[in-house]
């Protein structure tokens, strides 16, 4: 991420979303490296076809930072973007790709600080927050959202490690300013979730298949984080649900994913009444 020139198509360009027509002087222009095709620290990916998709419908779209959706902490907007290829190949054999995006700020006092720590490198990773219809497991082809399987992110079968290619983006919501993003070289849709055996090798046999439930409980886990992050700007649900969810069983874990899909309050559990007092 960096400063790059303000030249008279980047403002002609940036200024398609302005009430008013800006000049060189009046806007700090920055670029960025939203997402690749490389897996992430989630065991998810982008395929080329994704990338693609991503540059087309990040035009426009609003920066912010940790995925808080205050509209309060807009600090930047997204004029242009494109898929760059690479001479390199990713992890999987494939042409090295990225989305680069060009964003702007218009100068203020109260952005100065911000424009110094990105020029100064500070403010640098990012994240990205979009809809993939489409979650397709690398071992056997099969569509989580339509249809679980037995492999579980991260582990080996066969020699093979098992991760999601996110395809079909539909949509793009925003993105952010974070500390530590899922994709090492920016950042995808979601926290950055640590895969407790990520190296673990797992033969492709019937003893060793891991159950529907483990992998069920592990979507229905991670979408409920997704939900309490979008409807909790400051976090503090993701939070608590983080430090209780090992303690809630199958059951009391799915009526919590209907209640907030619903958007409704969930009920919890008496024996967890006392503890979530204390946090």
């Amino acid at each position: 991420m960096g400063n790059i020139n303000n030249s008279s198509a980047d403002l002609e360009q940036l200024n398609k979303f302005t009430r008013r027509q800006f000049t060189g002087d009046e806007v700090f222009i920055f670029s960025a490296v939203l997402c690749d095709n490389e897996i992430d620290r989630d065991n998810e990916r982008f395929s080329r076809k994704s990338l693609e998709q991503l540059a087309e419908k990040f035009v426009g779209v609003t920066g912010i930072f940790d995925h808080d959706p205050r509209g309060g902490n807009q600090t930047a907007r997204i004029f242009s973007a494109e898929v760059v290829e690479e001479s390199r190949e990713n992890s999987l054999g494939e042409p090295y790709a990225y989305v680069k995006a060009n964003a702007y700020m218009v100068r203020t006092d109260s952005n100065a600080d911000l424009i110094r720590e990105i020029d100064g490198g500070i403010k640098k990773e990012v994240s990205v927050s979009c809809a993939a219809e489409r979650h397709i497991c690398s071992v056997c082809g099969t569509d989580r959202l339509v249809k679980a399987c037995h492999h579980v992110k991260g582990r080996r079968y066969d020699g093979k490690k098992c991760f999601l290619s996110l395809e079909d983006i539909s949509d793009a919501y925003e993105w952010s300013f974070v500390a530590v993003p899922a994709q090492v070289g920016a950042g995808v849709t979601k926290g950055f979730e640590e895969t407790a055996h990520e190296d673990a090798e797992v033969p492709d046999d019937t003893e060793n298949k891991v159950s529907h439930d483990e992998t069920d409980r592990s979507e229905l886990e991670k979408s409920i984080r997704r939900a309490l992050a979008m409807r909790c700007p400051d976090g503090c649900a993701k939070q608590i649900f983080d430090r209780v969810c090992g303690m809630l069983d199958d059951g009391e874990l799915k009526e919590l994913g209907k209640a907030v899909s619903a958007g409704k309050s969930p009920k919890v559990p008496e024996r967890l009444d006392e503890y979530l007092m204390q946090v």
